[in-house]
C-alpha cells in the first residue's frame, strides 16, 4: 500500500464523457471477455490490499487499516472474515503447501497463515535490525521468496527509532532459510512485484521513481541485467499466461511482455492498490481498490 491520491482528471473524464463501457474498448478486446466490465463485489472496508489466490481459485485480501484478512469464495461469490489478527498485512502470496504468506508490517515481519487462521512468524529482521515495512512478496516455483521493503511510516508503529534500515531493499529468501539476502539496495520505495511463470524474470515497481524494473533471475536466485520495463509506477501487480503485466494505481493498466501498453481498465475509486487472477479457471481479475473490491471476467488466465 502506498499513500492515497485523488482520482486523476483523465479517469474522471473517461467516466463522465465516455461511460465505463466505452473506456474499455481501446485495445482490451483481446484479453477481456466480451461485454464485461468491472463488477463491484463489496465496499465495506477502509483500504483493501494484498489479493492472493489459493489452489481452488478463492481469493484472500486484506483490509489493512482494520487489521483483517477476508476470503472471497469464487463459486458462491461470498466474502467472509478469515482473521482479525492479520499483523496489518499488506501484500500476500500462497506458497506450494497452501499457506498464505503475508507482509505483516505492524511489527515489520513476514508471516505465514495456515487455513485455520493460525499465524507463524517467518522473518523478523535483516542483520538484527527491523525491516522498514515489508510491502509485497512473490514466491517462485522452487520456493524462493522475493520481498520488497519500502519505508511508508505507519501511525501504529511504536518502535524507536522508527526507521532502522538505511535503504529500501529488495530481498531474497532461499527455501527453508530464515535469513534474508539483499538483492538491490538502490531502489526508491520498491512496491509491488511479480515473477514470470518460468522463473526467468522478476518485475518490481519503484513507487517514488515511477517506473517498473525487470531483472533476470539467475539459477542461484540472485538477479542480473536490471532494465527499465515501463515508465509508469504501480502499487501491486500481477501477470497472465501470455506474460502481460497488470499494473495498478489509477485503475488497472496492462503492458505486454515487450513493454507496450495494451489496455487500461478504469476503476471508480480513489486508488487501485492491487490485483490478482482468481476463479476456478484463473480467468477472473480480482481488484482491490480503496474501500472496495471488484471482479472482471477475462479471456486470458492467470498462472498457478
Amino acid at each position: 500500500m502506498k499513500e492515497r491520491f485523488s482520482i486523476s482528471l483523465s479517469v474522471l473524464a473517461c467516466f463522465i464523457l465516455c461511460g465505463v463501457s466505452a473506456c474499455f474498448q481501446a485495445q482490451s478486446d483481446d484479453i477481456v471477455a466480451e461485454g464485461e466490465t468491472p463488477v463491484k463485489v463489496s465496499s465495506s472496508y477502509s483500504f483493501t490490499e494484498g489479493p492472493a489466490a489459493d489452489a481452488k481459485g478463492d481469493v484472500f485480501f486484506t483490509d489493512q487499516p482494520n487489521n483483517k484478512i477476508y476470503h472471497w469464495d469464487c463459486e458462491s461469490g461470498k466474502i467472509t472474515l478469515f482473521t482479525d489478527q492479520s499483523g496489518r498485512s499488506n501484500g500476500m502470496y500462497f506458497d506450494a503447501r497452501g499457506n498464505l504468506i503475508a507482509c505483516a508490517d505492524m511489527d515489520n515481519q513476514l508471516w505465514s497463515f495456515d487455513m485455520e487462521g493460525h499465524s507463524e512468524i517467518l522473518v523478523t529482521d535483516y542483520r538484527e535490525k527491523l525491516l522498514n515495512g515489508p510491502n509485497d512478496v512473490w514466491i517462485a516455483k522452487d520456493g524462493s521468496y522475493y520481498l520488497t521493503d519500502p519505508y511508508f511510516k505507519r501511525d501504529y508503529w511504536t518502535r524507536d527509532p522508527a526507521r532502522q534500515q538505511p535503504v529500501e531493499g529488495l530481498y531474497y529468501l532461499a527455501p527453508g532459510s530464515k535469513q534474508l539476502v539483499m538483492l538491490d539496495s538502490t531502489l526508491n520505495q520498491p512496491n509491488g512485484l511479480v515473477g514470470t511463470p518460468d522463473g526467468k524474470h522478476l518485475y518490481v515497481a519503484e513507487a517514488k521513481a515511477n517506473r517498473i524494473l525487470r531483472y533476470d533471475i539467475q539459477t542461484d536466485g540472485t538477479l542480473s541485467n536490471r532494465q527499465v520495463f515501463a515508465d509508469m509506477g504501480s502499487d501491486g501487480m500481477t501477470i497472465d499466461e501470455r506474460g502481460n503485466i497488470y499494473l495498478t494505481g489509477y485503475g488497472v493498466t496492462v503492458f505486454d511482455e515487450n513493454g507496450h501498453k495494451i489496455a487500461h481498465f478504469p476503476i471508480p475509486e480513489e486508488w487501485t492498490a492491487n490485483v490478482c487472477f482468481g476463479g476456478k479457471e484463473r480467468d477472473v481479475l480480482f481488484i482491490t481498490a480503496s474501500k472496495s473490491v471488484y471482479t472482471l471476467k477475462m479471456l486470458v488466465h492467470g498462472v498457478k
